[in-house]
């Protein structure tokens, strides 16, 4: 780092030039970056997927699209097959409304599985082309556009008096979601007014503004890469409104950490370069390697051959590179040359401008608590490993998939109308229906598909809005919901009993593969994650224990993030007051992949601060017990401070109508919540304190192969040097 440091600061004026250069090439190519991100959701070599496409695509409805349901319940005394031709005219209402849609019901096929037990409860399919307000076929969960009352202002006419009409399916079920999209200038000014809050009260002078400085450098210079990186390969949009909101907390972190550093150094009585070369080796090589561990994490989503999850991971990665870079570079560069200036308000007066004593020392209400902790180790350790523990368990009743009616809406015409199928023993896999597309004559694959043990029925019309281009389309109706066990087995049967023309689609079968494909070999990919991180922090600490607690903590925290949200978005405790939603009982199969891939990088970057500055003390003192109150003490504020302002940003973007963006940045709050109070403020001061001398433990040959320095067990200081109280 001092080589950095002294290279820099060396060539003040070209840093500075390139800083000037890069910030306005960042400011022109952010736009037409922007302009160049891809909108599409893809998830090629997906077989459901490409069903879904092809099916869209010759029939421009059904695949992913979820069917609205029809529920028509006939007066007493009338029944159901007396009045096909009349069910008939009701329903081409529907088709003569919606032009584009494929509807089927009872009239067009006669089978009887469309009537339930009463004789005078029928339900139909309607699966909307384009809908009424112009949006394409699919849509997230409770995102797409209500056809409901144009169904029901269609058919009631035509009907009998006295007959009801309801619409049921699960997107008529589901509760109502804006899906505008987010409004990122928004979100990013909440960030960027918590950040400029919060590090006001830390710095008390304009040295505050460095770090928002620094955070939007990067942030230009990012989109500059993504712009190259569109030259080549597509980049999703989740960029984005990922990209600022992350580069805002982790430049900040990166700049806190290491201005933090200087202004102790220049307490300590440090002037000019030295102070900044002093703080790049001390906060410097923390950067270096939190940033390398952020990048590790993101690796997760790099890899996985869904190109929107892969763009979410190169964002974070890039932005992650270029904070790195910028504070390593530019920030040296502005102390040097503006930072006593900067925080004249917070000195004394005299030409050097020494700061007030207690920047030498550490936080006082910090020490105090890590005292706390230290004393009451074990304690403090069982209460807060216990209750993350208890969180990691109710982890593992996640619900990836989809959600099923009983966790959506309760009240309404989608819930009447689920009642009166209910009522006439309809199968509840009715409303859940699925495509199959073949090409030929579809007879062999619906008969197969029939005797299908989970199947109710199969429903495939002889006209043409069900035959185009030589294929025919299916629409299997389950007697479980998809989003249950049983519905997905149904599925699974489906898909091994169909001939080789056919291609199952619908939702749930992409739902599906999608978890095969991400997380199928998650378990190695964790592995070999993990395994790189222990050896980049073995050779950070100068331990082999260390890093295994920090990977084993980190991995305790993400799994009570997950914990968490299947309490908040599964349960549904607390949904309602925190965020004014109704939950859907699934938190999606896409979020613990993306909260792993950022939580990991962002709680270890944490972790490194917290480590890097206990082993300097560790060094300097030989007590592990006053290497924890040191450590903590310096950090602590830090640490808080980065993660409110990435709380807070995250907080923001969970007020997001979109229900998608909603839980995944709920996620992400809670795991920043989590992890900077439970996990950093308490669990890691008091296991480093429990271990004792073995977390310092790194024997020759294990230095020899990390080519570093060897840490020999030693005796500690049998009565560590009392940090003084700040006067």
């Amino acid at each position: 780092m001092e080589r950095i440091s002294v290279f820099v600061l060396r060539r003040k004026g070209l840093v500075a030039l390139l800083t000037v250069l890069g910030f306005l090439v960042g400011l022109g190519a952010t736009p037409i970056a922007i302009q160049r991100l891809s909108e599409e959701y893809s998830h090629p070599g997906m077989p459901a997927f490409e069903a879904n496409q092809e099916i869209v695509r010759i029939y421009g409805n059904g695949g992913y699209q979820r069917p609205f349901v029809p529920v028509v319940v006939l007066p007493e005394g009338m029944r159901a097959e007396d009045n096909r031709e009349i069910l008939g005219r009701a329903f081409a209402a529907v088709s003569a409304e919606l032009p584009k849609a494929r509807v089927v019901s009872y009239a067009s096929t006669g089978d009887p599985r469309l009537i339930g037990t009463d004789g005078r409860t029928t339900f139909g399919l309607v699966f909307p082309g384009t809908y009424s307000d112009g949006s394409p076929p699919g849509g997230g969960l409770g995102e797409t556009p209500d056809e409901s009352p144009v169904i029901v202002k269609a058919m009631i006419p035509v009907l009998p008096a006295g007959t009801s009409v309801h619409v049921t399916g699960l997107d008529a079920l589901a509760p109502s979601v804006d899906a505008g999209g987010v409004d990122v200038p928004t979100k990013i000014g909440v960030g960027v007014l918590a950040a400029v809050v919060v590090l006001l009260l830390v710095f008390r002078s304009a040295l505050a503004f460095v770090p928002l400085l620094i955070s939007v450098l990067s942030v230009f210079l990012s989109f500059v890469v993504i712009l190259l990186l569109t030259l080549v390969m597509t980049v999703h949009d989740v960029a984005l409104t990922t990209m600022p909101l992350l580069g805002l907390g982790i430049a900040i972190d990166y700049s806190l950490l290491l201005v933090a550093r200087w202004r102790e150094e220049r307490a300590n009585g440090h002037r000019g370069d030295e102070a900044v070369h002093r703080a790049m080796a001390g906060a410097g090589r923390a950067v270096l390697f939190s940033g390398a561990a952020v990048a590790v994490g993101l690796v997760t989503m790099v890899v996985l051959p869904v190109p929107f999850l892969r763009s979410l991971g190169l964002a974070g990665m890039i932005i992650a590179a270029t904070s790195v870079a910028t504070t390593l570079t530019v920030l040296p560069v502005l102390l040097a040359l503006t930072g006593r200036r900067l925080d004249r308000r917070r000195t004394r007066a005299g030409r050097d401008g020494a700061p007030f004593q207690r920047e030498a020392r550490a936080g006082r209400a910090w020490s105090a608590w890590a005292r706390g902790v230290v004393r009451m180790r074990l304690l403090a350790a069982l209460l807060t490993g216990g209750l993350l523990t208890a969180l990691t368990v109710t982890a593992l009743s996640v619900n990836l998939g989809l959600p099923a009616s009983g966790n959506l809406l309760t009240t309404g015409p989608g819930a009447e109308g689920l009642s009166a199928l209910r009522q006439a023993g309809v199968p509840a896999g009715s409303i859940t229906p699925f495509d199959v597309l073949v090409s030929g004559d579809p007879a062999q694959a619906a008969e197969r598909i029939r005797n299908v043990e989970g199947v109710s029925t199969v429903l495939a019309p002889d006209d043409p809005s069900w035959r185009r281009e030589g294929t025919a389309v299916i629409t299997v109706l389950p007697i479980s919901e998809n989003g249950t066990e049983a519905g997905e087995a149904t599925i699974t049967r489906v898909r091994e009993a169909v001939p080789v023309t056919a291609r199952v689609g619908g939702n749930a079968a992409q739902s599906m593969d999608f978890q095969e494909h991400a997380y199928g070999a998650f378990p190695w990919m964790l592995g070999l994650i993990a395994l790189v991180t222990f050896v980049m922090l073995a050779r950070a600490f100068r331990s082999l224990l260390l890093p295994l607690k920090a990977i084993a903590l980190n991995l305790l925290s993400l799994g009570a993030v997950i914990g968490a949200m299947v309490v908040l978005w599964q349960f549904g405790w607390g949904t309602r007051e925190l965020l004014d939603i109704q939950p859907t009982g699934s938190i999606g199969e896409f979020v613990p992949l993306v909260i792993f891939a950022f939580l990991y990088g962002l709680s270890m970057d944490y972790e490194v601060f917290i480590l890097a500055r206990m082993r300097e003390e560790y060094d300097r003192s030989g007590s592990t017990e006053q290497a924890v109150i040191e450590g903590v003490g310096r950090t602590g504020r830090l640490v808080t401070s980065a993660a409110l302002i990435l709380f807070v940003s995250f907080a923001a973007l969970a007020m997001t109508p979109e229900l998608d963006v909603k839980v995944f940045a709920s996620g992400l709050a809670l795991g920043v919540f989590l992890d900077a109070t439970l996990i950093r403020g308490v669990l890691v001061p008091a296991v480093v304190a429990m271990m004792g001398r073995w977390n310092w433990w790194l024997p020759v040959w294990a230095a020899r192969i990390l080519r570093v320095e060897p840490s020999p067990l030693r005796w500690e200081n049998p009565e560590p040097t009392r940090i003084p109280e700040p006067v």
